[in-house]
């Protein structure tokens, strides 16, 4: 685990800032060659779209991490509340910020929001895989002790190591970007099925807050609230319900001949 990869004079490249550039750069390129192979229209679209969604995405991933997260600390050290390239982004927090900028912006360029949503549903689950990898490389998003002799034991100059000291640790964040891969190899398998518009996005939702509800409970970084619930897992708990009652209206709606546009990526 290396926080820091190289130094340029004084100027420290950290692994955790490259690592979510790599993200986003490659969740990009996915979108824009599916976008190619299916729904050219939307490829002028895709770089303006990303660079608003990106920015509503750390907004909304840091305010996240600082009032659900870690209110104490960064109350304490405001100074710090901006300071992202240190780690600390909250993906729920993203997803609502990139969700919120995105639907304004194919609002304002009168863009079909579901159909863009699901075009990008496979690029944003790819990019959180890589994500999750950054997140192992700075050491936060880490797990609880094992109380055994395996797991993650990360070194000092870590926020694990400052919460754990050298104790072995679940490989939460690890287990996390492999569900993400496999999430995404799933939507990706069945995006030229023929679905209602949105239900693509949608499944995106339910299957993330799924795998991140019960991987939560190996965490060990989070506050916790009712019922031993950290915010992630309240925060998926209504994510899923939303997105199960969607995903059933959808499927409802377009039996009943009320679909305009068959979903799936072949016909977007």
């Amino acid at each position: 685990m290396h926080q820091v990869l190289f130094h340029i004079g004084e100027f420290s490249v950290r692994t955790y800032g490259l690592t979510v550039l790599l993200a986003i750069f490659l969740g990009l390129q996915t979108a824009i060659t599916l976008a190619r192979l299916t729904v050219k229209q939307y490829e002028a679209h895709l770089v303006p779209l990303a660079y608003s969604v990106v920015v509503g995405a750390l907004i909304g991933a840091r305010a996240w991490q600082v009032f659900f997260f870690e209110p104490a600390y960064y109350f304490a050290h405001p100074l710090e509340m901006v300071a992202i390239w240190q780690g600390g982004l909250a993906i729920q927090g993203g997803i609502v910020g990139g969700l919120v900028i995105g639907i304004w912006y194919c609002w304002r360029h009168q863009l079909p929001f579901w159909q863009v949503a699901d075009l990008l549903a496979p690029s944003i689950i790819l990019g959180q895989a890589i994500g999750r990898v950054a997140c192992l490389l700075n050491g936060d998003a880490f797990g609880a002790p094992t109380g055994q002799g395996f797991g993650l034991v990360y070194p000092p100059g870590t926020m694990a190591y400052q919460s754990y000291g050298n104790q072995p640790l679940w490989p939460a964040e690890v287990w996390e970007s492999q569900a993400d891969m496999i999430i995404f190899a799933v939507l990706f398998a069945i995006s030229r099925k023929r679905l209602p518009t949105g239900v693509l996005f949608l499944l995106y939702n339910l299957l993330y807050s799924v795998a991140r509800f019960g991987l939560e409970f190996l965490r060990g970084d989070s506050p916790r609230y009712g019922l031993g619930w950290t915010a992630a897992q309240w925060t998926s708990a209504v994510v899923i319900m939303i997105s199960v009652v969607l995903i059933f209206w959808k499927f409802i709606r377009d039996s009943r001949g009320n679909q305009d546009l068959p979903g799936g990526l072949q016909s977007l």
